[in-house]
C-alpha cells in the first residue's frame, strides 16, 4: 500500500451537508472516500498539466531515500544534487549537516519531507526553492 500522509480541510456548513446527503445515498462510503475520489478526479482532470511538468522538470515520483554512503560517494565524484520530488524524500538519520551542505545544491520537495529537524534547518538556509511539506 502506497505512503498516506494525513491531510486536514476546512470545509463550509453547506458544502459539508452536502456531501453527507451523498453518502446517505451510498455515492461514497464516507468522508474520506468522498475527499480521495474528488482528488483523484481533479488529478485525472488536470494530467495533461502535471505529467508534462513532471517529465520536463525532472521530478522523481514517489519515494526517494538518500542516506550517508549515498551523500559521501556523490562527494567523492565531487558532483552536487538537485533533488526534485513529488511524493515523499527521505533523508537517513546518519547524514551531518557538513555532507548535506557540501552535497545538496537545492531541493524541492511537493509532499512530504522526512529528516531530522537540524538538518531541515540547515536545508532551508542553502535552499533557492521552497521546500513544501
Amino acid at each position: 500500500m502506497a505512503e498516506t500522509e494525513k491531510v486536514t480541510i476546512n470545509m463550509n456548513v453547506v458544502d459539508l451537508g452536502k456531501v453527507d446527503v451523498l453518502i446517505e445515498q451510498g455515492f461514497y462510503s464516507n468522508r474520506t472516500d468522498f475527499i480521495k475520489t474528488a482528488i483523484r478526479n481533479s488529478l485525472s482532470t488536470y494530467s495533461n498539466v502535471v505529467e508534462p511538468l513532471i517529465q520536463e522538470k525532472s521530478f522523481a515520483v514517489g519515494i526517494s531515500y538518500f542516506n550517508k554512503n549515498i551523500l559521501e560517494e556523490v562527494s567523492s565524484q565531487n558532483k552536487v544534487l538537485e533533488i526534485k520530488v513529488i511524493g515523499m524524500l527521505v533523508l537517513a538519520e546518519d547524514i551531518s549537516e557538513e555532507l548535506a551542505l557540501r552535497t545538496i545544491k537545492s531541493l524541492k520537495v511537493y509532499g512530504t519531507l522526512k529528516a531530522t529537524a537540524q538538518l531541515k534547518e540547515v536545508l532551508k538556509k542553502i535552499n533557492k526553492e521552497k521546500i513544501i511539506v
